[in-house]
């Protein structure tokens, strides 16, 4: 079915207009007069047959059609902007853009992308670190590699790396005043917390321990904080496996016991299907996956 819509700068002019609530900054935004904005306005309200602003005497304000029609119109905008920008020649330079979450990046990802960058010194990667999901349409961002089950609508999601929770501590704790043989030996510890702040309590449910306070002990917003504690001594800390891997492998951690359980989820890697014929995109996606398994 043909859509009917109205011309495309008239829906442009709009829609600065209703994000600046002026018609003189939108004129600046879109590099037009006043007149021009105020036309477009009125012959956009005429093919709707509803007015969109009210105009008073120094300002205007949207009506309640535009108000409706104001947020639409923008992510339909900024995802028509994104997506040109992908397929089109500034989506084939070499800059690409990674977001994931501060642990991955400082304890996975960067230790092995210098052998990414010498293989292709072409391709400049940009980390972004965050915790949010990444909402690729408005987002200046590339790829995500976020922590779950893979289950994302809209995107292409390829696991990594799948991951089993471990208690971690310095090796001074095992033999230390306190010794730290078996999990009930915990009650003489202070436990270490990420800003989830759960993973504590299901580790020991599911292990049978009773009379520790999952509870207990201070929090960390960022994980890299809550393992960083851990190796200089200050608790004991659950993460997952593949986070502390390095660190275990340098004797910087050890697992107080041989008890790991599976979470059920992994890291991911995910993008958008529009990205995917990017050669910078593919690049890092083929290499990443063989690095996951390797």
């Amino acid at each position: 079915m043909a859509r009917r819509l109205p011309p495309l700068n008239a829906l442009r002019a709009f829609e600065a207009a209703g994000r600046h609530l002026s018609f003189t900054k939108a004129a600046a935004e879109l590099h037009v007069t006043h007149a021009a904005i105020s036309h477009q306005v009125r012959a956009l309200e005429e093919h709707l047959g509803v007015p969109l602003f009210r105009r008073l005497t120094r300002a205007v304000k949207l009506t309640e059609a535009g108000r409706h029609l104001l947020p639409v119109l923008s992510d339909s905008l900024d995802a028509m902007a994104v997506a040109v920008r992908r397929v089109g020649g500034e989506g084939e330079t070499g800059n690409l853009t990674v977001s994931l979450t501060p642990a991955f990046a400082a304890r996975w990802l960067v230790p092995r992308l210098g052998g990414f960058q010498e293989a292709h010194p072409d391709i400049d990667v940009r980390l972004a670190p965050s915790v949010a999901l990444v909402d690729f349409a408005r987002d200046d961002v590339d790829l995500a590699i976020r922590y779950g089950r893979g289950a994302w609508s809209g995107v292409k999601s390829e696991l990594l790396v799948t991951l089993d929770t471990v208690p971690v501590c310095s090796p001074a704790l095992l033999d230390g005043a306190r010794p730290l043989r078996e999990p009930a030996d915990l009650r003489n510890h202070v436990l270490l917390h990420d800003d989830v702040g759960e993973n504590w309590r299901r580790w020991l449910v599911a292990v049978g321990v009773e009379g520790v306070d999952p509870s207990r002990g201070p929090k960390f917003g960022d994980e890299n904080l809550m393992i960083q504690a851990a190796i200089q001594g200050q608790g004991v800390a659950v993460s997952e496996s593949a986070i502390v891997a390095a660190d275990i492998a340098a004797g910087r951690l050890v697992k107080p016991f041989d008890i790991s359980l599976p979470s059920g989820a992994g890291y991911y890697l995910v993008y958008p299907a529009v990205a995917a014929g990017r050669r910078a995109v593919k690049t890092f996606r083929d290499w990443i996956l063989a690095e996951a398994r390797g």
